[in-house]
């Protein structure tokens, strides 16, 4: 992971935290299972079945191994979804990828890229 990536999961994180819940109820830990559309997340204790909270319309299942981000808000455990990996993208641009490798990018300039090829 690296440059812009790291710097916007940074501010989410840090912004979540001070202005929405208290630091010490969001926390990194790696998905350790999955089972539908909850998780299992290996952090200072072990999160078990949460909810992964996602954009309305998104549906993913994040893979195991991966860093993610728990939230503990009203009682209740959330994984926010895992960490942005570098990609090679311009500000304001977007990628779609799936860990077998498919990818879809909308790119600044109108065009979109399927698995490398420009449409």
């Amino acid at each position: 992971m690296g440059g812009k990536a790291i710097e916007i999961n940074m501010w989410l994180l840090n912004y979540v935290t001070k202005n929405s819940i208290t630091e010490s109820s969001a926390e990194k830990g790696s998905i350790k299972s999955v089972d539908g559309a909850t998780v299992q997340v290996d952090a200072s204790s072990d999160f078990k079945r949460i909810p992964v909270v996602v954009p309305y319309g998104v549906y993913y299942v994040p893979p195991v191994g991966e860093e993610s981000v728990v939230i503990s808000v009203g009682g209740e455990d959330f994984c926010l979804g895992t960490l942005g990996k570098e990609a090679n993208l311009s500000s304001g641009e977007l990628m779609l990828r799936s860990a077998g490798g498919a990818s879809i990018v909308l790119k600044n300039d109108g065009h979109v890229y399927i698995n490398g090829v420009m449409y």
